[in-house]
């Protein structure tokens, strides 16, 4: 496999291998914030974390995903997930996505390493060409938060994703291209250095 598991250690934030150790931490994490009411969201319903690993884990087996837990290294407890997903290997794209965080947690140094931390490997270690971001039109905090990191809009996919009771959203895409990598690494550095 082209993106295969791998564990990822920074300061703010480890990175590791999605499992079910981590259930319990999860389901908690969901109630800070209640962001497990936003539907137009990848965060999953409370009591449903367990069938959300099984099926990101489904994922990996198909080789469609890459998924990680996040841990907060200040009280080594699990925060949220992130993935790789939508790998296509022949065009060497990834995407990073499927992402929630507990609400103490967003908008700080852990979220901004991660990010930093996903990408360096996915360009560095995977020699990825680009790395794509997906949001709803209605998740203006992450179209802000994925703008904040260096990514460019590619464009916006109309009605693009179905949500129940029949409710249709447009999608935007945004991606980091290999050869602004330097740039942007050298930004959020810069952003980590200064605790921004």
């Amino acid at each position: 496999m082209w993106v295969e598991p791998v564990e990822l250690r920074g300061q703010h934030v480890i990175l590791l291998p999605l499992n079910y150790e981590y259930v319990d931490e999860l389901e908690e994490a969901l109630l800070d914030g209640e962001i497990h009411r936003l539907w137009y969201t990848a965060v999953p319903q409370i009591g449903q974390v367990r069938a959300e690993i099984e099926k990101r884990l489904a994922w990996q087996e198909s080789g469609s995903m890459q998924p990680f837990v996040v841990i907060d290294t200040r009280n080594g407890k699990a925060v949220g997930m992130t993935t790789f997903c939508r790998i296509d290997v022949v065009n060497r794209r990834v995407e990073i996505g499927y992402t929630w965080y507990c609400k103490s947690v967003q908008k700080t140094l852990l979220n901004t390493e991660a990010k930093f931390m996903l990408l360096q490997h996915a360009f560095e270690k995977l020699n990825a060409v680009a790395v794509e971001f997906r949001t709803n039109q209605y998740n203006f905090n992450s179209q802000r938060a994925i703008t904040r990191l260096g990514a460019k809009l590619d464009g916006v996919l109309r009605s693009a994703r179905l949500y129940p009771n029949d409710i249709v959203c447009d999608t935007y895409v945004y991606s980091i291209l290999n050869h602004e990598w330097g740039a942007v690494k050298m930004n959020l550095l810069y952003k980590l250095s200064c605790n921004y």
